[in-house]
């Protein structure tokens, strides 16, 4: 009987370590976006924390209530200081973050970027909805697709979030570059930014509309601008009188499209984005190989995800010799880009 206690009691203090070894051995995944309440980044952190239970990973999403860097600088150090294996970040800023995220590196942590980057020394890989190139291009095209036979000047706006977010910043700068060599007779009449604040967009909006009644098209490369903007053209009852193109979720977007204030909004699925950001920090977690050059599938997500150099998204950061054609750091580019009309808006649940 003492014989036999002793087996099951060896069991059980078998049975204890194995439990043990498998929880520290389950990764714990944060998963941080600009601001939180902003529903382009809520449904990226739904999908974010799906992802993490398919593949048995603890994610948290969390971040500031309002666009902060030394918010954002907060949370990371917070994160780090509770064990975090891997952070997957949207920056607000592409240096602001850079000590705590190499504190970060420098403590183990995996660093991954979505939505929008950091410098490339600050991070592994970037989930890149899209290039420049690729995106700039789009919230022109958005603007000739409905011009129909229009020729001649044409004056435009840019409203977005601020002069140092990273990634609307190089869409604008790539749209600016389209429009001068393509379109020479469009004239950028004004640039304005409203910090990813509903109120303060319809302000901003309302205010560019006033001081340039002319204006003949808005681009809003921003989730929070892009309805701020649309907003502000229905309490001036300008619906019709000019342009307003963007990039936001179709749910925010979908009112004014019904209303014909807006008649196409673009995007990428921010669902997808966030799923893979997670995914994308999992793997490196396990240690397997995410390669420039190559391409990945994710279960359950339609498309393949190519890994691409840094220097393909322009600018002095990514054309940096130390990062520009990386093999073990780059950018994760998104399978698709999607442009919403009154047509096919109600296909999209986010």
């Amino acid at each position: 009987m003492k014989k036999l206690s002793i087996i099951i009691l060896s069991i059980l203090l078998v049975l204890v370590l194995i439990t043990s070894i498998n929880a520290q051995e389950k990764f714990k995944i944060a998963f941080l976006p600009k601001i939180i309440g902003n529903t382009f980044f809520e449904v990226a952190g739904a999908n974010a924390i799906k992802m993490g239970e398919q593949l048995g990973v603890d994610v948290m999403y969390d971040g500031p209530t309002e666009a902060s860097v030394a918010e954002q600088v907060k949370f990371i150090n917070t994160f780090v200081n509770q064990g975090y294996d891997a952070i997957v970040v949207s920056a607000l800023d592409p240096k602001g973050l850079n000590q705590a995220l190499k504190r970060a590196m420098d403590r183990g942590v995996k660093i991954v970027t979505w939505d929008s980057d950091v410098d490339p020394n600050y991070r592994t890989f970037y989930v890149n909805q899209g290039t420049p190139d690729i995106l700039g291009r789009l919230l022109v095209q958005m603007v000739t697709n409905q011009l129909g036979t229009w020729h001649g000047k044409l004056k435009v706006a840019f409203h977005y979030s601020s002069p140092t977010v990273t990634d609307q910043n190089s869409w604008v700068e790539y749209a600016k570059k389209i429009i001068a060599e393509e379109y020479p007779d469009w004239e950028i009449v004004t640039i304005q930014y409203s910090d990813m604040d509903f109120p303060k967009a319809v302000s901003v909006g309302e205010q560019l509309l006033k001081t340039y009644p002319d204006v003949n098209a808005i681009i809003c490369p921003d989730s929070t601008a892009f309805p701020g903007q649309a907003k502000a053209v229905e309490n001036l009852n300008m619906i019709g009188k000019v342009i307003v193109v963007g990039f936001t979720t179709p749910s925010t977007i979908k009112q004014y499209i019904e209303r014909n204030t807006v008649l196409q909004g673009g995007l990428w699925d921010c669902g997808v984005q966030g799923a893979a950001g997670v995914y994308v920090a999992y793997q490196l977690l396990k240690g397997e190989k995410i390669e420039v050059g190559t391409s990945f599938e994710i279960p359950g997500i339609i498309g393949e995800f190519n890994v691409v150099p840094n220097k393909l998204q322009g600018g002095e950061m990514y054309e940096n010799p130390e990062v520009a054609d990386r093999t073990d750091n780059g950018i994760v580019l998104l399978p698709e880009r999607l442009v919403f009309t009154r047509y096919n808006i109600d296909k999209y649940n986010f």
